[in-house]
Order: C-alpha cells, then structure tokens, then sequence
C-alpha cells in the first residue's frame, strides 16, 4: 500500500529512494482519488521495488501543495532522480501510468 508522506517524510522518501517515485496528492473526499487506490496497489504490486509510490494528504501538507502546484486532487506526479518528469490530473487507468513507468525504469 502506497506510503503515506508528510513534509518531513517527503524529501527522504521520495528523493532518497534511488527509485522511480510516484506521488499521489489526494483528498480523502474526493472520489476520483479513491478510485486510484486499487490502481496504485496494482502498480506496487506489478513494480515491487523498481518504483516507490507515495501519498500526500493535500489537506494537510499544504507546503507541498504550494511547493508543487497542486491545483486539484488527485495530482500526479513522477519524479526520478528528485526531478519531476511527469504529471497527470485526475484518475487515470493503470496501462497509462504503466507506460510512463515502464518508459522511465
């Protein structure tokens, strides 16, 4: 299950991985972000440890909301290396971000 960030665990999880990072900037009211929990256990899953997938909770981090222009949930993002390589709005089906990771391992 995707790890949950907060703004001191963000940096060192998501940067320090040495992984593909994928993050999810999530509301717990919003239903296109619950949508994405099975698809993001699928990738965990299907992935293992060639990626690290986390979440951060827009309602409460809003420091990295603003760090990271989040402007709707859900948001997200890519990074490799700490650099953002991509990033998507919405719930998006599993083959699309599959792509995207199997583009970048």
């Amino acid at each position: 299950m995707a790890e949950r960030l907060s703004g001191e665990t963000f940096k060192e999880k998501a940067f320090q991985s040495g992984k593909l990072t994928l993050i999810d900037f999530y509301s717990d009211s919003c239903v296109p972000c619950k949508r994405m929990v099975p698809v993001l256990a699928k990738l965990e899953e299907k992935y293992g440890d060639q990626i690290f997938v986390g979440k951060v909770n827009v309602a409460y981090e809003q420091e990295l909301v603003e760090e990271y222009k989040v402007m709707s949930a859900p948001t997200l993002i890519f990074l490799k290396e700490g650099e953002q390589i991509q990033r998507l709005t919405g719930a998006k089906k599993a083959a699309e971000l599959e792509e995207i990771i199997d583009q970048n391992l």
